[in-house]
């Protein structure tokens, strides 16, 4: 018997119910599993919920970029083509990412809810736990915790002229990207 959770959900307080429901809805093709006034429900896969809101009919104020709080949710797809696929159908909804970084053992794509939480679409880049737990503990972390930024059209355009799921993971194929430190997006301006 394993004595090890499972994640089962995360909870936001907002004072934009609807936003946040109709935003989580769309990016994670998820759906409402229960709504009133003050509560709502979503999820995507089999779990009866995976995105909690608590929206209580009063005021409240936006975190900051100084506010402490849980910084992102992370989900992660199959493969690249599955991620690529996500991208498009959010852009063309004009649903933008913030920054995209390839992390190395991750390919990841950062986009923020209407309330400024991040949240992270990704891939593994490795399939097996203990290599990706190897490549964290290797030089390459030590030099550079996060990596390099990307943009995911040129992801799209490296895909299409047949570069795979493991080159566009690795963090050599953007460093000369030029698209700045990813983590002045993530943590704002220092």
């Amino acid at each position: 018997m394993s004595t090890k959770p499972k994640f089962s959900h995360v909870v936001f307080q907002t004072a934009q119910g609807e936003a946040m429901r109709n935003w989580y809805s769309t990016v994670l093709d998820g759906h409402v599993v229960f709504s009133d006034e003050v509560l709502s429900f979503v999820t995507y896969d089999e779990e009866h919920h995976r995105i909690a809101l608590i929206h209580p009919p009063m005021e409240m104020d936006r975190k900051t970029e100084t506010t402490a709080a849980a910084h992102h949710t992370a989900y992660t797809f199959a493969n690249i083509d599955d991620l690529i696929a996500r991208y498009e159908l959010l852009r063309d909804q004009d649903i933008l990412p913030e920054v995209c970084i390839c992390h190395g053992i991750t390919t990841s794509i950062y986009y923020k809810d209407p309330d400024g939480n991040f949240v992270e679409l990704q891939i593994d880049t490795f399939e097996n736990p203990d290599d990706a737990t190897a490549y964290m503990e290797g030089p390459y972390y030590e030099e550079d915790s996060v990596g390099p930024a990307f943009d995911p059209e040129e992801l799209i355009e490296k895909r299409r002229e047949g570069m795979t799921e493991q080159q566009l993971g690795d963090r050599e194929t953007w460093r000369n990207s030029g698209l700045g430190n990813p983590l002045e997006v993530l943590m704002g301006p220092r």
